[in-house]
């Protein structure tokens, strides 16, 4: 089953539950969407820079007749600019309007549970610490789960 058939499968399940996340990758740091918002992935998309723009955001594009505001989560993070060109544009919608966060890639979507998430430890940096709502841990990794609308307030 694909990345977009697990999706579609977990709107379904997420219409009843809010903890089914989207799991993307950062610089290597694994990061949950929560499913709910994400409405597309896209894979690189020509986009038309918007002047004098807040950093992070990093233009626009077409999406059905509809304007898409696309947003480079690694420079809303202040993490070093990818020299790669195949990023993945996971499209939410929040607040009636369409978003772009793109990311370097798309691990899986997945359900998590609530016992094991925890607060954002003091020693993270001060920006995750203001754009996360809880780190989630597994076995075998660390999620730091990203709080969407956060993420937006760009400015």
């Amino acid at each position: 089953m694909t990345v977009m058939e697990n999706l579609a499968e977990a709107s379904l399940v997420a219409e009843q539950e809010d903890d089914v996340f989207l799991i993307v990758t950062l610089a290597g740091q694994a990061c949950g969407l929560p499913v709910m918002l994400v409405r597309h992935l896209l894979g690189p998309q020509v986009i038309t820079p918007i002047p004098l723009a807040p950093s992070g955001v990093v233009g626009g594009f077409n999406l059905g007749g509809r304007i898409v505001t696309a947003i480079d989560l690694r420079r809303r993070l202040s993490l070093p600019i990818a020299d790669d060109a195949s990023v993945i544009n996971v499209i939410v919608e929040y607040a009636g309007a369409l978003y772009s966060l793109i990311v370097d890639q798309v691990q899986e979507v997945q359900p998590l549970q609530v016992s094991k998430t925890y607060p954002i430890p003091p020693r993270l940096d001060p920006l995750w610490q203001d754009l996360a709502r809880n780190i989630y841990r597994s076995d075998d990794q660390m999620i730091v789960m990203l709080d969407v609308e956060r993420l937006l307030c760009i400015g």
